[in-house]
């Protein structure tokens, strides 16, 4: 299972996020160069249209792939009344020959993106990630070098962790804790419930970046 809330900020922003989160995290980021392929099954393949993520990590030295299948949601009055969204999803490493595979079984491509920004992985209560990105669109198939931003100015975080069902609730409440220490930058919530900028964005990345966010907390 995997717990996750998301939210967008400006990119003039994104440099003073980085500073607070380097001081709420203490570990320091990693690039991220992600190019992201979207399959989807073949009516034969079974009445129900299934949709695996191929991850191809791009960051230097070495390119490694990942498979992603993302399930349903936790639903019910339990879910309703929690702020971060908790589904299944297995993820497994792979070899080169993954895409070829998959294409062989039967599946499509559906679209493809290049995500391109940094993250932090730390614990604290749980194991959480933040990723810092912005979402890319490629002209030609594959063309990662000359993609372009779907949304320009803007750029997408997301706060995962992983969970079960025996502790999910105490991974909830972790990343809800260490959520609200990015407030006043960006406002986080469920994936597909879309909340804007933050008003007070701009006043508090500019008291971040005048004070270099030197805080661990």
């Amino acid at each position: 299972m995997e717990c996750i809330v998301q939210g967008i900020i400006e990119t003039q922003h994104v440099e003073a996020l980085g500073i607070l989160l380097q001081g709420l995290c203490g570990v320091q980021k990693e690039q991220l160069r992600i190019h992201e392929l979207c399959l989807k099954s073949v009516p034969n393949l079974g009445s129900v249209s299934s949709e695996v993520k191929i991850l191809c990590d791009l960051v230097p030295p070495e390119t490694t792939w990942t498979v992603r299948h993302v399930g349903g949601s936790m639903r019910g009055a339990g879910a309703d009344q929690i702020s971060v969204l908790v589904r299944t999803m297995v993820e497994s490493k792979a070899s080169k020959n993954v895409l070829r595979f998959f294409y062989a079984l039967g599946y499509k491509l559906d679209h493809e993106l290049l995500r391109v920004g940094f993250a932090f992985h730390f614990h604290r209560g749980a194991q959480i990630s933040v990723t810092v990105s912005s979402i890319n669109k490629m002209l030609k198939l594959h063309a990662t070098d000359d993609a372009v931003p779907v949304t320009p100015g803007m750029q997408l975080v997301e706060v995962t962790a992983p969970a079960t069902s025996e502790n999910y609730t105490e991974v909830v409440a972790a990343m809800s804790s260490f959520c609200e220490h990015l407030a006043p930058l960006l406002h986080l919530s469920k994936p597909g419930i879309s909340t804007g900028v933050v008003p007070t964005a701009a006043a508090a990345a500019a008291s971040l970046m005048s004070d270099g966010g030197g805080t661990t907390l």
